[in-house]
């Protein structure tokens, strides 16, 4: 895909913010926290005003940001997912539990479903990973948590909604494989919980009011980036009501 299709806003690799690895990628979202793979309301918070637009989607994983995504979508640092206005980016180990304080508002899976906060749809694909009492469960590729889910509609959007309020993340890019055991066709993203990922005491150690942890995020996020407007803030890190 060409950068003029996508309209990209990149750098120039003589910048010194640009990204040029995997690993300056995940040293800058350790380093904030938070960050949107795409641009955004709030200016310099992407990976993509990080790097060369013409490094993306050549496919070739030392240099392409694309491909970092799947690079470090297993890493035990950072979470990956749709966790930025329904749009993709990462958010560091550390910072997550706080981020998951916040948008999940106080409550399990099961306490948003009872309350009316959360559909069916995403109640039946929290239940197809088989969640224990700790919310830790299978890892699953999209295309069988579908199945599994018995979905036909919907799926995309529970998956995004569950992933915005930080019950679900992608752990990886597989390719499917048929009854001989032969990978076959695209990569496809793998879900989990965050607590099959992480373990539930790292995802759930906040210990403090889902107020708190919003305020926190945003003095965060206005430490790097002070001429954010606040309701730009909220739109891009909030979560819609």
């Amino acid at each position: 895909m060409a950068d003029s299709d996508w309209n990209m806003h990149g750098c120039s690799r003589s910048d010194p913010s640009c990204l040029h690895s995997p690993e300056d990628l995940l040293a800058l979202v350790e380093r904030i926290g938070f960050l949107p793979l795409f641009e955004n309301l709030i200016p310099g918070f992407s990976v993509e005003e990080h790097t060369p637009a013409t490094d993306w989607w050549t496919d070739d994983p030392a240099s392409d940001p694309w491909a970092w995504r799947q690079v470090l979508a297993s890493n035990t640092r950072v979470a990956y997912g749709k966790f930025f206005d329904k749009k993709a980016g990462f958010v560091s180990r550390e910072w997550f539990p706080v981020f998951a304080n916040y948008r999940r508002d106080g409550y399990d899976y099961e306490g948003m479903y009872e309350d009316g906060r959360m559909n069916s749809r995403c109640k039946r694909i929290l239940d197809a990973l088989e969640l224990n009492e700790d919310a830790v469960g299978l890892e699953m590729l999209s295309c069988d948590l579908r199945k599994k889910a018995a979905l036909e509609k919907g799926f995309e959007g529970a998956l995004t909604d569950l992933q915005m309020h930080a019950f679900l993340l992608m752990n990886d890019f597989r390719q499917r494989r048929n009854r001989q055991g032969m990978a076959y066709g695209w990569h496809t993203a793998t879900l989990m919980t965050p607590e099959t990922k992480w373990g539930y005491d790292a995802v759930n150690s906040c210990g403090e009011s889902p107020a708190d942890s919003w305020e926190r995020i945003r003095v965060q996020i206005r430490k790097y980036y002070p001429h954010a407007e606040e309701d730009r803030i909220r739109r891009v890190i909030g979560i819609r009501k």
